[in-house]
C-alpha cells in the first residue's frame, strides 16, 4: 500500500528521548518516506489520525504462545509450584489443535494491542508430538500478517519436580541442534526488515543445559548467525541454585560460557546484583522486562531503569498468558511505567521511556534495525491507538494514552506498510469462532487425564 497518515496531532518516534511530531507521515512500498507537514497526493490512500497516537508498532520480545488456553491455574503459587502445576504438568495435553488455537488467541490479543513483532519463546518440541511446533506458529503469525520470530528453545535436561508432574520433554543436544539448524535453514531471514526470524533459546541454562553444552551452543548458534536468548534470574532461587551448584552468581557464570554480547538477550533478570547490570550493559546483553509476569507470580521487579541507565538495552515483553492471564501490549506498558515507579519513585520511568523500550528498544534486542521507529527510511511498522475511549476523557496529554491508560485500542496497524488491524478488527478472523474454539480446547485440556499424552 500507499498511503498517508494525516491530522496526526499526538505521534511518538520511538526514540530513547522521547521524541513527538505532529502532521503527517507518507509511506511508499512499504517504507516510511516522510514526516512532516505533508498534503495528500492525488490518487494516495488517506488514513485519518484524528482522535489517535501514532508510533511505531509494538515489539514484544518474549512470550510463550502455548499458555494462552493455560490461563488462571495456579494463581496463588510461586514460580517453582506454578512451573510444576502449569507447564510442566500441561504440555503432554498440547496437540496439533490446542497449541493452533493457544496461538491464535494469544497472537490476536497481542496485534489487537498494539504489536507488530512477536518474539516466541516455544521450549516444547518432544518426541509424543505428531506435529511441527515452529511450523504450526510461523503460519499462525503469517496469517496475521505480524513479524514473528521464533526463539526456538529446548532442554537437554528438565528440572525434577516430583511424581505428579510429567517427565521432562528433553531432548539430546544432537536433537536441539538439528532442530534448530531445520528451522534455521527454513525461516531465517537475516535481512534489516524480516517477517521471519529463528533465535537459538535454551529454556533456562543454569536447570536444563549441561555447562559444557552452552559453549558448544553458542558456537553454533553464531555460526548460523542466530542471536541467544534464555530465561535468567527469573527469581531468587536461580542465584542460589548457580551460587550452590557452579560456584557464581548466574550472569558471570554465563560470561564464562560465551553467553553475554550484543547477540544475547535474557527474560525476566529480576534479582541482579550492581555489578551484574553494568556487565550487562558492558557487553550489550539485552533485558526483556516483563513485569506483568514477575508481578503475578510475586517474583520482583527487573531493574530496568539501572540497565537503561547505564545505556543498556531494555525491551519490553508480555511473557506467557499462563503467568498473567493476558496477551495485552497496553497492559505490559502500564505495567512497566507503573511498578517501576512503585518501587524506585516517580524518577524511575517516564512514560517516553516505556514506549521507547517497548519499539526501538525490542527492534535493538531482536537485531531487527529496519523496525522500531518512525523515520525516513524505516519500515512502515505503525500502530494508531484509539484515544477516543471514556478512559482516556479528561487527559490533559493524550500521547500518554498507550502507556498510562492501563490498556491499548487499536485503531489500524501495519507491518511493512500492510494493513494488519483496520478500524479496530482483524479482517478474516472470525472472533465468534475463535472464543468456541477456545472454550472447546480449553475444557477438552482440564478434562484430560494428567498422564496422557496429547
Amino acid at each position: 500500500m500507499n498511503f498517508v497518515i494525516t491530522n496526526i496531532a499526538h505521534g511518538w518516534t520511538g526514540a530513547a528521548e522521547g521524541t513527538r511530531f505532529t502532521g503527517a507521515v507518507r509511506v511508499s512500498d512499504g517504507v516510511i518516506t516522510d514526516i512532516g507537514d505533508l498534503a495528500p497526493l492525488p490518487g494516495e490512500e488517506v488514513i485519518d489520525a484524528t482522535g489517535c497516537v501514532v508510533a511505531p508498532g509494538l515489539v514484544n520480545t518474549h512470550h510463550h504462545l502455548f499458555q494462552s488456553v493455560l490461563k488462571g491455574l495456579a494463581i496463588d503459587e510461586a514460580l517453582d509450584i506454578w512451573l510444576a502445576q502449569v507447564p510442566y504438568r500441561y504440555w503432554p495435553r498440547l496437540d496439533e489443535e490446542a497449541l493452533r488455537v493457544s496461538a491464535r488467541i494469544g497472537l490476536v490479543e497481542l496485534a489487537l494491542t498494539g504489536a507488530t513483532t512477536v518474539c516466541d519463546h516455544h521450549y516444547l518440541f518432544p518426541d509424543p508430538y505428531d506435529y511441527d511446533p515452529a511450523e504450526l506458529l510461523f503460519d499462525e503469525a503469517g496469517k496475521l500478517g505480524l513479524r514473528f520470530v521464533l526463539a526456538r528453545g529446548g532442554m537437554t535436561k528438565g528440572r525434577q519436580f516430583g511424581p505428579d508432574t510429567p517427565p521432562p520433554p528433553t531432548e539430546t543436544l544432537t536433537q536441539f541442534l538439528d532442530g534448530l539448524g531445520a528451522a534455521t535453514t527454513r525461516w531465517h531471514d537475516a535481512s534489516d526488515s524480516p517477517m521471519t526470524r529463528v533465535a537459538c533459546a535454551p529454556t533456562t541454562p543454569n536447570f536444563n543445559v549441561e555447562p559444557g553444552e552452552l559453549v558448544e551452543i553458542a558456537q553454533e548458534a553464531r555460526r548460523l548467525g542466530l542471536r541467544l536468548h534464555c530465561h535468567l534470574s527469573e527469581n531468587e532461587g536461580y542465584a542460589a541454585h548457580t551460587l550452590n551448584t557452579y560456584g557464581q552468581r548466574p550472569v558471570p557464570w554465563l560470561a564464562d560460557k560465551g553467553w553475554l554480547g550484543e547477540d544475547v538477550w535474557f527474560a525476566h533478570l529480576v534479582d541482579l546484583t550492581a555489578d551484574e547490570v553494568a556487565l550487562l550493559a558492558e557487553t550489550g546483553s539485552a533485558m526483556a522486562h516483563c513485569p506483568q509476569a514477575n508481578a503475578r507470580l510475586g517474583s520482583g521487579v527487573a531493574p530496568a531503569p539501572a540497565l537503561h541507565g547505564l545505556g543498556g538495552t531494555v525491551s519490553l515483553a508480555v511473557d506467557g498468558a499462563g503467568a498473567n492471564e493476558a496477551a495485552d501490549m497496553g497492559m505490559a506498558l502500564y505495567s512497566a511505567f507503573a511498578i517501576q515507579r512503585a518501587t524506585g519513585g516517580v524518577d524511575a520511568v517516564d512514560a517516553g521511556t516505556v514506549l521507547h523500550w517497548a519499539t526501538m528498544g525490542g527492534a535493538k534486542t531482536l537485531g531487527i534495525p529496519g523496525i522500531g521507529r518512525l523515520a525516513p527510511g524505516m519500515a512502515a511498522d505503525i500502530t494508531l491507538f484509539d484515544v477516543t475511549h471514556p478512559r482516556t476523557f479528561g487527559l490533559h496529554d493524550p500521547a500518554l494514552a498507550p502507556v498510562v491508560s492501563g490498556a491499548a485500542t487499536v485503531r489500524h496497524s501495519f507491518v511493512g506498510g500492510r494493513p494488519v488491524v483496520r478500524n479496530g478488527t482483524l479482517p478474516g478472523l472470525d472472533l465468534g469462532q475463535l472464543a468456541e474454539d477456545a472454550a472447546r480446547v480449553t475444557a477438552r485440556i482440564a478434562a484430560q487425564p494428567q498422564t496422557e499424552p496429547a
